[in-house]
């Protein structure tokens, strides 16, 4: 194709300045697209420590005293998850226990008493060494002592 006379190209420097253009946007967009990824597998931990609260709850207000293992607790995971779930030193069932790339999935809670529990989950959401560690308790305040988002 022939250009018109009056008519004119773009030229090499403004081509390689838009694809730069194009490059920092990208990046911008890739680093905050991953961190709302990472925020929303957190989203599990969150949602299922609530219903291990809810159960634990049932239990302490039909028997005065909180449930001691999860067997009792009536709660399972469903499907896969990402996180390794545990209340009274018991890990529940389903759950990941194999080491991810160093990650120890062991229990970071406390025993339960009659009046106190401290539900836990700690998984690797962005596959680096760290782990993502959750905690709930009788209260009903969630924590993150160990936060695995390393995201900008």
């Amino acid at each position: 194709m022939r250009l018109r006379p009056g008519q004119q190209g773009f030229t090499l420097v403004e081509l390689m300045i838009v694809v730069a253009i194009i490059g920092i946007l990208a990046t911008l967009a890739t680093g905050a697209f991953l961190s709302y990824q990472a925020k929303a597998k957190q989203a599990e931990a969150k949602i299922n420590l609530a219903a291990i609260g809810v159960s634990a709850q049932a239990y302490y207000t039909e028997h005065d005293t909180y449930v001691t293992s999860f067997s009792s607790l009536g709660w399972s995971p469903n499907l896969v998850t990402r996180y390794a779930y545990w209340y009274n030193g018991e890990q529940a069932a389903g759950t990941p226990t194999s080491p991810d790339a160093g990650v120890n999935y062991g229990d970071p809670g406390a025993v339960a008493t009659s009046n106190t529990f401290l539900a836990a989950a700690v998984g690797n959401i962005d596959q680096d060494t760290s782990s993502d560690i959750w905690t709930y308790n009788e209260q009903r305040t969630l924590s993150n002592p160990q936060n695995d988002v390393t995201t900008p």
